[in-house]
This record gives structure tokens, sequence and C-alpha cells, in this order.
């Protein structure tokens, strides 16, 4: 008896339907078809283990599978329950619930207990946009897969459970979404806070400029100076998730295999800080079977590199093409698939190798060489595609010692949410643009327009430091934002100033 179930394969970060068919014919042989790997062909024991806690028996007769369409590749043990439920059916030991039209996904224990699968968000998309009526998942995805709206998602904790429901024995309410709170949660921790920063008002102000519009920023200065415990603090100011972004970001997150059990969806903007020794497949992402890497991973929110000339220069410069097209592109000889990778660049650097080149009091051991030999590890290009580059100075003992701290994160994060406001109603006409960051020519164009006397100082500028086409670009974003910040309708000369100030790295003769 041929038979057909119907579950989802991952690729990027969308599903695609797989159709799973099962002929139960005479004979003793078992084949499986149509690219599965070896994670897929060792369900059969798996199978045939949670088939006798039921009290079954795999059938004793040939067994042909196929998984279509043949030509995309399965990987996985998420295929374990929908195979298990084609062969029931094949077999007439389970009825069809409803009308037949649900999608299956699940990895079986040996006694029948189905455990959570990646990516089930982008199987339930994938559900609804092809007119399934129910999908049916483990209870640890089911509250992941509830958010999907427009169809019924049945968490089930074992396979009695997915049998009993297919043959109507017992009632399994629907799972419900839990989205509350996605728009409005706050994404700091309550232990972090910008209070606990004393001094360094310039770079705070910067660091608020950059959040507001979503600016890659770098700082450098000496050890100690704070560059760290600023960053750390950076998700406390962003502001909350749009609906679509927290869609977006779960769903690269559940692809990752990042998301915890009984998870809906994200809450706070994701902070990636990976160690300088990171390889490029694991920061951009790739692999024989690609996966998303650490750029993706910050999607929506902020990749932090700290000690920035230590990482590997190969690794730096695969950042290159992501930090302009905001996408990552993964080739391989049978697939090429796309990941978002619309994240904050954030970096932290010391002058020099000893680290005290530029300090106030304390005197630097390097020679002039080494100094540009250690920030030539940093190319050119790439500094280009990072819009503000800062000095953070040493705080001095009076500021360290008083009780009173800075300004809170609270009240950082209402401004920038204020502002961003206004990037939203400015784009809302634009798709996939929602902060200044992203403008494109034409919007710039639209958006960044400047008085005389401020195009004479852009001008002045650019001829004086040598500055390129695209830190002209850079800096027009930045003093877009410094002016929405200000309530201001145009870009007049005090926001220009001020973005080109933060370019401190352009300034000829910055590291002697």
């Amino acid at each position: 008896m041929l038979t057909k179930t119907y579950t989802g394969a991952i690729t990027g970060i969308d599903a695609v339907t797989i159709t799973v068919e099962v002929d139960i014919s005479p004979g003793v042989r078992f084949f499986m078809v149509g690219l599965p790997d070896v994670a897929v062909k060792e369900s059969q024991q798996r199978i045939e283990s949670a088939l006798r806690t039921l009290g079954f028996r795999w059938p004793g007769k040939q067994v042909v599978i196929n998984l279509a369409p043949a030509g995309i590749r399965k990987e996985g043990a998420s295929f374990d329950l929908p195979l298990a439920v084609g062969i029931l059916l094949a077999e007439g030991k389970v009825g069809r619930f409803g009308d037949g039209r649900f999608m299956i996904t699940g990895e079986l224990s040996l006694d029948g207990t189905v455990k959570p699968v990646r990516g089930v968000l982008s199987l339930a998309l994938r559900a609804r946009a092809d007119g399934f009526s129910s999908i049916i998942v483990p209870a640890a995805n089911a509250a992941e897969a509830a958010v999907v709206d427009g169809i019924d998602v049945y968490g089930m904790e074992n396979l009695r459970d997915v049998t009993d429901l297919l043959n109507g024995y017992r009632h399994f309410p629907p799972a419900k979404p839990d989205t509350d709170g996605v728009t409005t949660t706050g994404t700091g921790n309550g232990n972090i806070d910008f209070i606990d920063v004393h001094g360094q008002e310039s770079v705070k102000r910067a660091l608020e400029v950059a959040v507001a519009g979503s600016h890659n920023l770098v700082m450098v200065g000496p050890p100690g100076s704070g560059k760290t415990m600023i960053a750390k603090r950076i998700p406390t100011i962003m502001p909350p998730f749009t609906l679509e972004e927290a869609l977006e970001t779960t769903r690269i997150h559940s692809v990752a295999g990042k998301l915890g059990h009984n998870s809906s969806l994200m809450r706070s903007r994701p902070f990636r800080s990976p160690h300088h020794t990171i390889s490029d497949v694991a920061l951009v992402g790739g692999g024989s079977f690609p996966q998303p890497g650490e750029i993706s991973l910050a999607h929506n929110g902020v990749l932090f590199l700290d000690e920035l000339p230590e990482f590997k220069r190969s690794v730096l410069e695969v950042m290159r093409q992501p930090l302009e097209e905001r996408v990552v592109t993964i080739s391989r000889a049978r697939l090429s698939v796309d990941y978002p990778a619309n994240f904050m660049l954030i970096a932290s650097m010391n002058p020099c190798p000893c680290g005290y080149f530029s300090h106030p009091t304390k005197e630097c051991s390097c020679n002039p060489g080494l100094i540009y030999r250690y920030l030539g590890k940093l190319s050119g290009p790439l500094l280009d595609r990072i819009d503000m580059h800062i000095e953070v100075i040493p705080v001095e003992y009076e500021k360290l010692h008083e009780r009173r701290g800075g300004e809170s994160s609270t009240a950082i994060s209402e401004r920038v949410a204020k502002v961003r406001g206004i990037q939203m109603e400015r784009f809302a006409d634009e798709s996939n643009i929602l902060s200044n960051s992203s403008m494109t020519p034409a919007l710039m164009r639209r958006h960044c327009s400047l008085r005389p006397e401020a195009s004479a100082l852009m001008k002045n500028a650019m001829e004086v430091r040598g500055l390129s086409a695209r830190a002209y670009d850079r800096i027009l974003k930045v003093a877009r934002t410094i002016a929405d910040m200000e309530g201001a309708a145009n870009i007049e000369s005090a926001h220009i100033a001020e973005a080109i100030n933060y370019r401190s790295l352009d300034r000829e003769g910055w590291a002697g």
C-alpha cells in the first residue's frame, strides 16, 4: 500500500516541503531513496524500537521510502516522526487526522519520545504557505511554531500521543501563540546598565548616535579605559524588536539550533562576541552543509569584536561584502543559500601593541614602525566600511571615585527609540530599510541634502583627509542621525562637523 506524509527540509533559513512516500509490498528488503544523509538512513533502527513500545512491529515486508523532491539533500533526525507515521499509515494502524493536510517533524528516541529539532519556525511558515491546516511538532518546539497564525500546531510528547491524535482517540488542543512583550520588552540585562559607566561622556554620546542610526563603530583606546564594559551595555539602549525583526531573528537562531527548548519568539536583540581565534567559516557561515555564522546570528543585533587587530586578517576581510549588502551568500557545488546579516558592528582595539600610545600619563614603548604594522592588520577597505571611529581616554580618578553614576540605560533608550521612530516613519514605504545606516544612494539624495555652508565643510574634510566616496556616504548618514536626534529637518554644519569628528582613524598621522 502506498501512502504519503509531509515534512520539511531546511535550506538556508527557509524550508522546503518534502513528501514522504511509503510503499509496503511483498518482500523482505528495505530501501530509502531521495538523497538521505546518514542520520536519516539510521532512522530505521530508531523507528523500529519506537514502534515496539507501542506494541507494533516493523513491517515484515518490503518497505520502500522515497523522499521527494529527490534532488534536495535530507539531513538530520527530524524525519523520524514523519517516516514512522508513514509506515503506520501504510499498514493501516492509524487513520488520517481531519482533512489529512498536516505536516510532521520530530526526532524519535528508542522509547518513542519525540525530541526537539531545529528550524521548526521555518517549517511552520512553509506549512502555512503551502496550505497545510496543521503541523505536528515536538512538544518542546510547540511554542516556537505557534507564533505562526493560520495553522494549528500540535506539540507531541511521544509517538503514542501522535497515533492517538491521528486516530481521534484523544483530544489535543492546539498550542497557543505567545507574542506578548516582543515589541515592548526591554533588550537589556538587569545586571548591566549605563549608569555604571563613570565619565566617558563623549564616548556615550557617540554610542547613542551609533545605536540611534544603527551605525558601525570602532573604539580605540588603552587597556582599562572601559571599551569592553561600554560595549556590553549597548544592548540595554537598543530599541525593542518589531514583530517582523523578532520573527526573522528567531528563524535564524532556530535553524542554527541556538533557540532554547519551549522558547517562543526571541525578545532580546542578539549580542554576539566571538573570540579572536574564530575561523572564517564560523564568522560568516558555511561548512559542508551550510549553517549560519556569527554575523547572521547577530542579525538585528550587535556583533562585538574585542581586540580587533588580533583577529586573523582573512577573517576580518570576509566581512566586507556583508557590511555593504546586509546579507551573506554561501555557495557550494550543489546549492547556494542566503543568510541575513543586518548587524551592527561594534569593535574595540588598542592603539598599539603595548596599548599606551596617546595615553595621557603612561609612556608607549612601541616604535613607530611597530605601531604602523599593528594598525596595518586592519585594511583600509574594512575601516572605510565602519561609520564611526572614536578614541576612548582613561577615566580620571575623581570620576571613578564619585558615587553618582552616569545616565541610566532607560533614559538613553527612550531617546534612541524616539529617533528610531522618526526613521521608521521616514522609510515607511521602503522595504527592508529601518534605519539611516541602510539608506540607498537614492534615499540619501532625498534625505541628506546639504546647505552651502555644510557642503563647504564636507568638501574641506574630503580634501584635507583624503576621504573616499564611501566615507563621504558614511559621514552623511551619521550626520542625518545626529540631525534626527536634535529634531532638525535639514543637516546643518554642526551635524556634519560632529560626524566628521567621529572619523578618528582617517586623520593623517593619527598613529604618529
